[in-house]
């Protein structure tokens, strides 16, 4: 999120310093405090840059299996590449400023930079949470409340919620670029007359501000969007236990195959949020006791350690949807080892086109004792049809 959130907060006696490169456990100036801050300042870059590189390769590839191969351009799969690119808005904007507080004592970026980076970091964060909301929504509808859509008009719509998603990210960050500011903040209570420059997501002069702040990032950020979702796959559960229940004894290994390719869908988006939720969560919590505990200053061991811990785990969140799409589902593996291999070994899709001009699409309801699911027809050359599961 934006470096002042993602940050590790340092207060002085009146407001918050969100973006201080002054971490909150630094021991006192000695021989033993450098120390601990070398072996820090080269143990996290070491983690920023593995950080950057493997969320570059992953979701780079993601996104080019994604335009590249017209089987997979999916309702699902349109969504997970607009993911892919908020997590490499975050990877190319965040990780950098971030570690930048490892070698500067100070705010280097200038005016311009401290209200544009945080309007960048905050829409990245937007997009992933607001796009996992729409994920959970789509297989809500198509497990639970299916209809009858053509294949164009499909993709079409889900494109241009994707692009909503972005421009409310992006609305939802404008106040970020309003109200930050550079300012002049002292240093630890140590060193009084030390000064530096920091770049705050607030006005300083209300002692309210950073708690209105840090709690309205979490509830916007976090705990509406999962809650909507958790709601969407409680029905998603009951749905698919229901119809369990409800199916005749004998179904065809053709129906069989629809219901997991349901299951597996699901799976593959909840997976996505529970890593999200996994990230994000304890930097929350510690921004929120921060902003709630500003005049105090924990300079213990273990909380350097917890943050920094928090920062890495909120960072890893934007490159681990790729490798767990790869483990979760076969087609993308596939796809992803054949771009590895420089497009050698390349295999013909399995699946048929989800944007074939001739396909039609059939959904019936799983409410019915017959498992939801989108069957591409696809005519042969016999003149008879043959149908598909569109999957990942």
């Amino acid at each position: 999120m934006d470096d002042e959130y993602l940050s590790n907060l340092s207060p002085d006696s009146e407001a918050l310093s969100p973006n201080s490169t002054e971490e909150p456990g630094w021991p006192a100036a000695s021989d033993g405090g450098e120390t601990v801050h070398f072996v820090v300042r080269c143990v996290m870059t070491s983690v920023y840059i593995l950080i950057i590189t493997v969320g570059l390769l992953g979701n780079i590839t993601l996104v080019k299996i994604f335009i590249t191969n017209s089987a997979m351009r999916s309702v699902p799969n349109i969504f997970i590449s607009s993911l892919a690119v908020g997590d490499l808005l975050l990877l190319v904007t965040c990780v950098p400023v971030d570690a930048s507080r490892y070698f500067f004592e100070e705010w280097v970026f200038g005016k311009a930079a401290c209200k544009l980076i945080p309007v960048i970091q905050l829409t990245s964060v937007g997009v992933s949470v607001f796009t996992l909301t729409a994920l959970s929504a789509d297989r809500y509808k198509a497990i639970v409340n299916p209809m009858d859509i053509q294949t164009s008009s499909a993709v079409f719509w889900t494109c241009l919620k994707a692009v909503s998603i972005w421009l409310l990210s992006v609305l939802l960050a404008v106040p970020e670029a309003i109200f930050s500011q550079i300012v002049l903040m002292q240093g630890h209570r140590d060193n009084p007359n030390i000064t530096f420059v920091n770049c705050v997501p607030y006005p300083m002069s209300n002692q309210m501000h950073p708690k209105i702040h840090s709690v309205m990032i979490f509830l916007v950020y976090f705990l509406i969007p999962l809650a909507i979702i958790s709601v969407y796959y409680y029905h998603i559960a009951r749905t698919l236990i229901k119809s369990a229940h409800d199916m005749p004894g004998e179904v065809s290994e053709h129906t069989k195959r629809q219901m997991e390719t349901r299951k597996r869908l699901a799976k593959i988006v909840l997976v996505f949020v529970g890593l999200f939720a996994l990230c994000w969560f304890p930097n929350h919590v510690l921004y929120m006791y921060r902003s709630f505990h500003y005049t105090q200053m924990d300079v213990s061991l273990a909380h350097l350690v917890i943050t920094l811990l928090a920062r890495v785990l909120s960072f890893s969140s934007s490159c681990v949807n790729p490798f767990a799409l790869y483990l979760l589902s076969e087609s993308f593996r596939r796809h992803f080892n054949s771009q590895l291999r420089c497009g050698r070994g390349h295999h013909p899709e399995r699946q048929a086109s989800y944007l074939h001009s001739t396909s039609h699409i059939r959904l019936t309801s799983i409410k019915k004792a017959t498992p939801t699911a989108a069957v591409v027809v696809v005519p042969a050359a016999n003149g008879s049809s043959n149908r598909q599961e569109v999957a990942l």
